[in-house]
């Protein structure tokens, strides 16, 4: 299966502190192996990242303040491709466009925006695909959300994440939390 990160735009610490860690922790998760946060740092959302991925496990790679123009040409240039989530794209339910990702067989950068997006961001040279998660405005999140679930279509949801300290017991009623103690210390 291909390598999927997530690149998010526009971030402004003021504003956007919550909802870019909620875009962060959604991608990691739903399957992503990595967050890209560009053009600024935000220690705090880093922090948060950070301590998630110590508490629950799993490897997520997390990188900050690098150009947005520079990450995606990087990424292209290993062969990735760019998936735009914008209202404006491909209708994900009524069009082909996630079995055309899925058969390029290549590692996809999502690019989630927090504000409007520069008009580049549609363009060819950008974005390979423009996809819509329906085709009205609503959360970068659970724009994310949505796609992470069908491009792996559900798996995703079971995923042990390893070297976790912390897991969820799944129950009907009430909440079960393991600590797992590392003893190879």
């Amino acid at each position: 299966m291909s390598e999927i990160y997530v690149l998010r735009w526009g971030h402004r610490p003021e504003r956007d502190k919550r909802l870019t860690t909620h875009v962060a922790l959604t991608a990691r998760a739903l399957g992503a192996s990595g967050f890209i946060l560009t053009d600024i740092k935000d220690p705090k959302v880093e922090q948060t990242i950070k301590k998630v991925v110590h508490q629950w496990g799993g490897k997520f790679h997390f990188q900050m303040g690098i150009p947005w123009k520079q990450a995606v040409k990087k990424w292209k240039s290993k062969g990735g491709i760019v998936v735009h989530l914008t209202a404006y794209g491909e209708n994900i339910q009524t069009t082909d466009v996630l079995k055309r990702i899925k058969l390029t067989q290549k590692n996809v950068l999502i690019i989630v925006g927090s504000q409007k997006v520069p008009k580049d961001f549609y363009s060819p040279k950008i974005s390979d695909f423009n996809v819509a998660i329906g085709n009205q405005p609503h959360s970068e999140c659970s724009s994310l959300a949505v796609f992470l679930d069908r491009y792996f279509e559900g798996k995703e949801l079971a995923k042990d994440f390893q070297n976790a300290k912390i897991k969820i017991t799944p129950q009907k009623h009430g909440k079960c939390i393991i600590n797992i103690f590392d003893f190879s210390s």
